[in-house]
Formats: structure tokens, sequence, C-alpha cells
């Protein structure tokens, strides 16, 4: 066989082909400059982030997963834009049965990083579809809500802006008098149980799903890099420097669901900044400490195979906790995301679950008009 010399000339063309091939698509079957426009943008801030989700909805909610494939009659939703005391202009969306009699209102608090409008949503409908209101509110630095994307300057604060948006829904003379219960996803359940010890008497019961009373270890940085960590917050509270390991390998069992996470366009994925870290350090140490506080009926649900948040302090939640009316559902095997990242039948599993716990737990029915 010849000896073929390479020549200059021969190499740039092969970088010239090697150029031009086309670029790996993100998303099968979405348009190209879409595609572009979503994967370009910077959403540290919340106009480009609702530029971005509003260009995208529709193909959010037509992928193949269980949660988007239900069709459920008669559900209305709102969403809207309010701003709150502090002067934060707050993203909210409701969901609610147009024909039928309410039976409570299902207060909904979304996961770190997370927005109401994504996978959120299907539950949100599922919910409502057994006649519940269910309301929920993007937190200040996430989703469509205003504010520096996944910065958590105080989770206090935080907790504060919630506890005011859900009294406005119960304040409204349409739901006075109606059972409410507080729904916490991962973060979320800190958030709720947060909500309870600010309102301890002003819930009729909480749902918490894989709730954050405890960072498992895996998760959480060596205790050296923690105090490094800690003096760098103090220069540089909002930077993205906190080491993290993919949180969806971890959380999802399924990887197409795995995969699906990327249609989560307005979620926020870039490393922890170094104030919400250490906030949300700071909380589950707090909750930890204070879970024989905990007075509301609860149902807690958490998978075994959880390696984002420990399902040893769900345990020790239920086991703790002084309400006499409390449940513990752990499922074998089941990751963190069990209402997203499950086989089907087991998502579903856990959202009658869910259900057949807020049936027993509301007996009030008025009317929504």
């Amino acid at each position: 066989m010849p000896h073929v010399q390479s020549t200059p000339a021969a190499a740039t063309a092969a970088g010239m082909s090697a150029a031009s091939a086309p670029a790996p698509r993100r998303w099968e079957g979405v348009d190209q400059a879409l595609e572009r426009m979503v994967l370009r943008a910077c959403l540290d801030q919340a106009p480009e982030r609702r530029r971005v989700r509003e260009a995208f909805k529709d193909v959010q909610l037509s992928i193949d997963h269980c949660l988007f494939k239900g069709r459920y009659s008669d559900i209305g939703t709102k969403e809207s834009y309010e701003k709150n005391s502090r002067g934060v202009e707050i993203f909210s969306k409701c969901w609610y049965p147009e024909n039928h009699r309410i039976k409570a209102i299902v207060c909904l608090c979304h996961g770190y990083g997370d927005t109401c409008t994504f996978f959120l949503d299907g539950i949100a409908r599922k919910i409502a579809s057994a006649g519940y209101g269910v309301f929920a509110l993007d937190y200040p630095g996430f989703g469509l809500s205003e504010g520096l994307h996944g910065y958590i300057p105080s989770f206090d604060t935080l907790v504060d802006d919630v506890a005011e948006h859900f009294t406005k829904v119960k304040e409204n003379p349409e739901h006075r008098g109606l059972p409410s219960f507080l729904f916490g996803q991962s973060m979320g359940g800190a958030v709720a149980l947060k909500i309870h010890f600010k309102q301890p008497n002003e819930w009729d019961g909480a749902i918490l799903v894989a709730p954050m009373c405890k960072m498992a270890d895996d998760v959480v940085p060596p205790w050296p890099v923690q105090q490094v960590l800690i003096f760098m917050a103090r220069l540089l509270p909002k930077e993205k420097l906190v080491p993290q390991k993919d949180l969806a390998e971890l959380a999802f069992k399924e990887k197409k669901k795995q995969e699906q996470c990327s249609y989560n366009v307005i979620a926020y994925k870039d490393k922890p900044r170094l104030r919400t870290a250490l906030e949300m350090l700071r909380t589950t140490k707090e909750i930890e400490s204070r879970l024989e506080e905990v007075s509301l009926p609860i149902i807690i649900l958490h998978g075994e195979g959880d390696l984002v948040t420990d399902p040893a302090v769900s345990k020790a939640l239920y086991d703790k906790a002084k309400s006499s009316d409390k449940t513990l559902r752990l499922y074998k095997e089941a990751y963190h995301s069990i209402l997203e990242g499950e086989p089907d039948e087991a998502i579903f599993q856990v959202l009658d679950d869910i259900i057949s716990w807020l049936d027993q737990h509301s007996t009030k029915e008025v009317p929504l008009s």
C-alpha cells in the first residue's frame, strides 16, 4: 500500500469536514432555532427564564412521561405574577376542579432548583383530579419568580415568602373554612416543616415526600471542605463553587426519565451557589434538631434507596414527631424522585397513597366558584 503523505491542505480539509458535521441534537424533534435559543440563554434573571419557558412549554408538556399523559377533564388552571411584601415578583399557579366540589386546598413546595411548571404540574393535575384545589409558587430566584437564579441568601426569608403567599390563598373568601395541607418535596419538605414551625396551629396536615431533613452523606462535602466554603461564602456568596454530584443520576431510577430532566429548561442545574449551599446545610441541621416539635398530622413518603436526602431521618421524624396522627411509607429500592423517576406503576402508587391520605383527612366540602 503506497504511503500517503499528509499535507497542510489535507489536514485543513479534514478539519473543515469535522467542523461542518452536524452538531448532536439535545432534543430530537425540536426546532433547531428554538433549541439554539434555549441552550444559549443566560438564566440568571427572571425575564430570560420566562422567555425560555414561554417558548418551550408546549415541548415540555408533550414528552413521553406518565405525569404528562394523564388526561384529566374539567381541570382549570391559573398562572399569575404578583409582588410580595418585599417587592419581589412571585410566579404562582393553581389547579382546581371546575365542575366539582373542592375538598381541601393543597399548597405545594417544590424542591431545590425546581419550578412548579414542569413535573410538579403533572403531580398537581393528578391531585386536582381527585377534587382538590392545588396551589404552588416558584421561590424567589427559582423558576419564573424574580431573583438571581439558584440563590438563597436566607432560607428563613424564603420560608416567610412562601408562608405569606399561602396565607393569602387560605384567606381568599372562596377558600375560607376549607381544610388546608402542606405538600413538600425534597427541599420543599424543609420549607413545609419550617412553615409548620412558624404556624403550628394553622394547617390540617402535611405531606412530606423525601423531605430534606438531612442531606445524605454522599451529597454533603467533607467537613474540611465545608469549612473552606463557609469562609469563602463570606466573600463570594453568589459564586457557583460548591462541588456536587449529578443529582439527576442519583435521584432518578429510570434512565429515560432521568434524561427527560433536560426538558426542565428553567431548572437550576449549575453548581450550588456558596450562600445557597450553606443555608441548606444550616436548615437541615436545624430541622433535624426540632423533629420533636412536629405536631400536625403527617404522611412521610420516602424511597429506601434515596442517596440525596437521608431516609433514616424520615424514620426519625416519624418516631420523634409528637403528632398522634402520623404515617410512614417507605418504598423498597426506590430512589429520591419517587414521583418522577420511578417506573410508571410505582409513581402512581405513591400518588394514590397521597390522595388516599388526603381523602381520609378532608371532611369539609364547599363549592369552588
